[in-house]
């Protein structure tokens, strides 16, 4: 019973502050600046994942000799 009133408490207090400013403000200012190094579409980096994990559970059946290769 502690707990939750110490939890209702915590809550009234962020509730009475000023609210907080929108969180995209900052997305945006970050996604504006140009960087250098490799660019990547999302789908290659997606489907390189996909293969390391293919890869690795390949490599561990090896290792574990369940598979005929």
């Amino acid at each position: 019973m502690l707990l939750f009133e110490a939890y209702n408490l915590s809550k009234k207090r962020k509730d009475e502050g000023a609210p907080m400013p929108a969180a995209s403000a900052g997305l945006l200012r970050f996604f504006e600046e140009e960087t250098e190094g490799i660019k990547l579409r999302p789908e290659i980096v997606v489907v390189m994942t996909v293969a390391l994990i293919v890869i690795a559970v390949l490599a561990q059946l090896r290792a574990l000799g369940k598979l005929p290769i």
